[in-house]
């Protein structure tokens, strides 16, 4: 096995040339009963999950040189904690990572477990669901195809981010107070489109004639007030990809859902901090698997369109990319765009929510493992013996996406194995049988992770869930649904749950609790385009989770209890970390940390002109100032004090890391001045931490201050 991976990473390389989690058990309050099924008890809490800001690969592109080098706004865990008249719970957490992989469920619930028992929070009442944002670090699964590119498992971004969500959980706990839920529904447009039309249109037309667009326009929205009627949280579902900010980016970012949980949290907290004030706003990712942000679409470099069936540009894919919204396509200003549109209309769904949400707080869970089940009717496309396949990635896999393509002269509607080369490689890892490549047929077999000996490349158990507040039923999958998968499902789930629950809003709660690649339908799955060669479990992958969920669905209906299922293998210590620590950091007279490499213009400064200034730092590796920053912006106030107004989860700040000379680091901060800001005197702050001995673990805190500058 680790053979395999150090081969993978030196081929790759040779190609491409903490947070504190309470330990002391937290006693579980006698949380008050109401009589009115209407009403419910809920708490909120938010906590930092960013992780490195330097040298350390991003997640979601799998592009080995998308590493970190700066931050751009904070990513953070919001958790709800739910509880009804009869005492149930359940907790819905969105985090800003690309995904949650199932070693971060299994440890939030050990932790969750130590603190408040064995029986409060479990597997089976609380959901995990990441936004989808390809701007955060990896490193955070232990399971090898997801770690190649970030060189393997980096246990202490993986513990920040289980810290984070815990200590947000923790938080929502102990606020829980009376409370009620409206929802309402609507559309958003202008705002997604679907990357594989291609795949879409290999559809029934009578399925397909049942919706007005090949995306999902709707959006749904819980807003969530105490008993006066005063909102204090919002959960809003819509499904596009968090890839307004693209594979060039080398920034920490929320993009387009961070951005819009920023947007409301920022004014309904009347401009306090970042990740402070009351008010909590959650922009949860749904069945996005083929929806894509960049609302231009595809083009070639050249201002030609992209082929139709294969995303490509004179044969090649590398030269055909889609366009966000922004000024020629810039990626800042499309994730403004994109992700203030989710704001602006889940706000005004939000301030128009009229359907009470009122019953049960219900919830079922199995841990179901995904090789050869047997998918029956109506479930398995007219297929007799139709079942799932060990995992396998296809060729149009490694051809990425319009949104971020890929590399070596791979293919989107790919069927063929003509690559002597990728094809040793593939070979090298594990051999397809013919059982297997006829069972995930017309996919060509490119990596077949499910026959990796001894442990699989990816998860092979998989967490079903379905969680129900009234008559919102959150449907947990692990895995990015496209949209008619996504649309399946919901139908699958609302004709059993229907049967109990009356006039059911059924959403998908998408890249929750494990991550399994796509899930396309069986048609879209025949085309072999990136979601189709992405669908690990073959061409029933889709009918096999609408059994599975199905099940789930019908013992709600039954009140019943179902199989827990097989528990997951424990995968710790098996993934290494191939990443060099950092050894040490140097200032220009070795202890001048924070001094001032360029400083700020001593010409006053106006609105929408950038300030900038440049630090002598050290590597951001070394903390991650989890709930705190590394930069300030600073106002001058009358009594001569500084007012903080703005750091480094803010919109209007960037900062920019770089290693100069092997051992300086460089940080730069850029403040775009908004017209909000005020006329007045500010300067601006750094902060961090240097590894000045490199025979010692030791970490020294420094600061460092721009000099004053004005603001006409």
């Amino acid at each position: 096995m680790k053979r395999s991976i150090v081969f993978i990473y030196s081929l790759i390389v040779l190609l491409l040339s903490t947070g504190f989690i309470e330990s002391v058990k937290i006693s579980v309050e006698n949380h008050i009963k109401l009589s009115d099924d209407s009403s419910y008890q809920i708490g909120t809490g938010i906590y930092d999950i960013t992780g490195p800001a330097a040298e350390t690969n991003m997640m979601g592109y799998a592009a080995p040189l998308q590493v970190t080098m700066g931050l751009h706004f904070r990513q953070r865990a919001r958790a709800f904690v739910f509880i009804d008249s009869e005492g149930n719970r359940a907790v819905y957490v969105s985090t800003d990572s690309c995904m949650i992989f199932q070693e971060v469920k299994i440890q939030v619930i050990q932790d969750l477990q130590e603190i408040f028992g064995s029986d409060l929070y479990t597997h089976a009442n609380v959901l995990l669901s990441g936004t989808h944002t390809h701007s955060g670090p990896a490193g955070f699964s232990e399971y090898a195809l997801y770690g190649i590119t970030s060189l393997g498992f980096y246990k202490k971004n993986f513990d920040t981010i289980c810290s984070g969500i815990v200590q947000a959980i923790v938080k929502a706990h102990k606020s829980v107070q009376p409370a009620r839920m409206l929802t309402q529904q609507g559309e958003l447009w202008n705002s997604n489109i679907n990357r594989s039309p291609y795949a879409y249109d290999n559809n029934p037309e009578e399925e397909k004639a049942l919706y007005d667009a090949n995306v999902d326009k709707n959006m749904t929205v819980i807003r969530m007030e105490d008993m006066n009627g005063n909102p204090f949280a919002a959960i809003s579902f819509f499904a596009v990809h968090c890839t307004s900010m693209n594979n060039t980016n080398h920034l920490i970012s929320g993009d387009n859902k961070g951005y819009a949980s920023y947007l409301w949290e920022k004014q309904a907290n009347n401009g306090a901090a970042p990740g402070q004030g009351p008010f909590i706003a959650a922009f949860g990712q749904s069945n996005e698997g083929d929806v894509s942000p960049n609302t231009r679409g595809p083009t070639c470099r050249d201002g030609k369109p992209c082929d139709y069936k294969t995303s490509t540009c004179n044969g090649k894919v590398e030269e055909c990319w889609a366009l966000g919204p922004g000024t020629d396509g810039d990626m800042f200003e499309s994730t403004q765009i994109i992700g203030g549109n989710q704001f602006n209309r889940a706000l005004e769904l939000f301030n128009n929510a009229s359907i009470q949400v009122s019953g049960k707080i219900q919830y079922r869970h199995t841990w179901k493992p995904f090789t050869n089940i047997s998918v029956e009717a109506p479930y398995n496309s007219g297929v007799e013996g139709a079942s799932t396949c060990r995992a396998a990635m296809g060729y149009s896999f490694a051809a990425g996406t319009t949104d971020g393509p890929g590399a070596f002269n791979f293919v989107q509607n790919d069927n063929h194995t003509s690559n002597p080369f990728w094809n040793f490689i593939g070979g090298f890892i594990a051999k397809p049988t013919p059982e297997q490549t006829s069972c995930q047929a017309p996919k060509p077999i490119l990596i077949d992770v499910g026959m990796v000996e001894p442990i699989p490349w990816v998860p092979d158990v998989m967490p079903l869930q379905i969680i129900t507040l009234g008559q919102i039923v959150l449907v947990a999958v692990p895995g990015e649904f496209t949209t008619m998968s996504g649309r399946r499902l919901r139908n699958t789930v609302r004709e059993i749950i229907g049967q109990s629950i009356e006039n059911p809003i059924v959403l998908i709660a998408g890249l929750s609790n494990t991550y399994s690649g796509y899930i396309a339908t069986f048609e879209e799955y025949e085309i072999q385009r990136y979601e189709g060669a992405s669908t690990i479990w073959g061409p029933h992958s889709l009918g096999a989770y609408q059994q599975e969920f199905a099940k789930l669905a019908q013992s709600i209906v039954d009140d019943s209890d179902v199989d827990p299922g097989t528990f997951p293998r424990n995968m710790s210590g098996h993934t290494p970390f191939f990443l060099p620590p950092v050894i040490v950091d140097i200032a220009p007279k070795f202890d001048d940390f924070g001094d001032i490499s360029v400083d700020v213009s001593t010409t006053p400064y106006s609105i929408n002109q950038t300030v900038s200034v440049v630090f002598y730092g050290a590597n951001l590796r070394n903390n991650f100032m989890t709930e705190s920053t590394f930069l300030t912006v600073d106002q001058l106030q009358s009594n001569g004090q500084w007012t903080t107004i703005l750091n480094d989860g803010d919109w209007d700040t960037k900062l920019y890391w770089k290693m100069h000379d092997l051992g300086y680091s460089l940080i730069t901060i850029d403040w775009t001045i908004s017209p909000a800001t005020q006329p007045g005197t500010y300067r601006i702050t750094h902060s961090g931490y240097a590894k000045k001995d490199p025979f010692s673990d030791n970490l020294t805190s420094y600061q460092g201050t721009s000099s004053n500058f004005n603001v006409q």
